[in-house]
């Protein structure tokens, strides 16, 4: 997978890693090579990828490893709070390890996802009717359209 955050040096991901490791203890997971894997595929890219995205990266370490067990493995990353599913493109799954405050924008044409950030959509007020019978964990904002290559491209 391409689009390595440019941010991320070795450092943090050596801290990222170890916070994984953390997590994962504070959930009662082992922490295999494999899950520790599939957590650096999802860190390492910001292409919000499905699970046969990083199938595909981590077999290049792993080639015994399944697409149940990265499925799987995802999954769990998401249930623990080391990643979320970018909700709502009507494919399959897509996955995020970015945890910080931000938003997405999703192209309609080539399915691209794309983190970006707007400060006033991190403090968007839940509705009262769902605050007193509801509890919720997560707000989240995605905005649709062309994305700047499928744009170039009508040109």
């Amino acid at each position: 997978m391409s689009g390595t955050p440019e941010t991320t040096d070795g450092k943090e991901i050596t801290q990222k890693m170890d916070a994984f490791r953390a997590r994962c203890h504070e959930a009662g997971l082992k922490v295999t090579p494999q899950r520790m894997a599939v957590y650096r595929a999802l860190m390492e890219t910001d292409e919000h990828p499905s699970a046969e995205m990083v199938f595909r990266q981590v077999r290049r370490v792993h080639p015994s490893i399944s697409l149940d067990t990265v499925n799987r493995t995802l999954l769990t990353l998401s249930e623990i709070g080391a990643a979320f599913i970018v909700e709502g493109s009507g494919d399959a799954k897509r996955f995020d390890a970015n945890l910080g405050n931000h938003q997405h924008f999703r192209c309609v044409r080539c399915r691209r996802i794309v983190d970006f950030h707007y400060e006033p959509f991190d403090r968007i007020a839940v509705p009262e009717n769902l605050t007193g019978g509801f509890t919720v964990l997560r707000t989240t904002v995605c905005v649709e359209g062309l994305c700047d290559r499928c744009r170039l491209q009508e040109s």
